[in-house]
C-alpha cells in the first residue's frame, strides 16, 4: 500500500521540519508531498533538504499563493498520478497530530473511501481556540450538515485520508472552493457520488508558531458554497422526482 501525505504550505519555515519528522515517525513508509505556494521564507528549501535524510520527501512548487483549495487539488492529483493508494491531507502548522495518521490510513486501507478527522465525535477535541472560533466552527458544521443532509459531524476539518478511488470519484477539476469550503465540497461530492465516509476522532491544537490563514472572506465563501450546493441538490432532486 502506497501512502502519500500532502501538506500545503505558505510561510511555514518554523513548522515544516517538525511536521515532516513527526509524520515520518508516525508512518515511516509514507511519502511526504509538500505543496508550496512560493513561500518567501524558504519553506520549500527546508523541506527539500530533508529529502537527503529520508529519501521520499517531494516538493511541488507552485508559482504563487492561489488558495488552499488549489493547493490541495494539485497535491491530491499529483499523489494519485504518482501511484498513491491512500492520500492524506494535513496542515503544516502542527495543529493536526501526526500520531493519528496510522488510524486514518488504516480505515481507508480496510475499504472506506474517506476517513475524516473529526473534532466533534466522542474522543475528538479542540485545544487553544477562543470560544468565538469554536462556536463558529461547531455551528458552521451543523449548518452544513443540515443544509446538505450530510450525516457528518465535522465536514470542515482538513485532516483526512482518501482512497485513490475517492479522488477519482469526486473529479477534482470540478471542485471550485478555494478556502476551507474545499473540505465541505469534497465531502458533499463524495457522499453524493456514493462514496463511503467514516469519522475518526482527532485532537486539534491551535498553532503556536506563525499566523492563522482564517479570514472573513474564507468564512463567507464557505457559507455561500453551502447555500449554492443546497440549491443545486434541491433542483436535481426536483428533476429526479419528475423523471427529467
Amino acid at each position: 500500500m502506497n501512502v502519500t501525505v500532502v501538506i500545503p504550505t505558505y510561510n511555514e519555515a518554523d513548522n515544516i521540519e517538525g511536521v515532516i519528522r513527526a509524520t515520518k515517525k508516525a508512518v515511516p513508509d509514507a511519502r511526504v508531498l509538500v505543496v508550496d505556494d512560493n513561500s518567501p521564507d524558504g519553506t520549500a528549501a527546508l523541506a527539500e533538504g530533508l529529502n537527503d535524510e529520508f529519501g521520499d520527501i517531494e516538493v511541488l512548487a507552485r508559482a504563487g499563493k492561489s488558495g488552499l483549495g488549489a493547493a490541495y487539488r494539485a497535491g491530491l492529483r499529483h499523489a494519485v498520478e504518482s501511484g498513491a493508494d491512500v492520500v492524506v491531507q494535513m496542515d503544516a502548522d502542527m495543529s493536526h497530530d501526526p500520531a493519528a495518521l496510522p488510524a486514518l490510513v488504516s480505515v481507508v486501507h480496510h475499504g472506506v473511501d474517506a476517513a475524516l478527522g473529526s473534532r466533534y465525535v466522542p474522543g475528538g477535541k479542540i485545544i487553544g481556540w477562543p470560544w468565538t472560533r469554536s462556536w463558529l466552527s461547531r455551528w458552521g458544521n451543523r449548518y452544513a450538515a443540515a443544509m446538505l443532509g450530510l450525516a457528518v459531524n465535522d465536514a470542515t476539518c482538513g485532516y483526512r485520508a482518501y482512497s485513490a478511488h475517492a479522488i477519482e470519484l469526486v473529479d477534482l477539476d470540478t471542485i471550485s472552493a478555494e478556502g476551507y469550503g474545499f473540505q465541505i465540497e469534497m465531502t458533499h461530492r463524495l457522499v453524493r457520488r456514493g462514496g463511503s465516509v467514516a469519522e475518526i476522532p482527532v485532537t486539534f491544537v491551535d498553532r503556536t508558531v506563525g499566523h492563522s490563514k482564517m479570514s472573513g472572506p474564507i468564512v463567507r465563501e464557505a457559507l455561500v458554497l453551502v447555500a449554492r450546493l443546497a440549491v443545486r441538490d434541491a433542483v436535481r432532486g426536483s428533476r429526479w422526482r419528475r423523471g427529467d
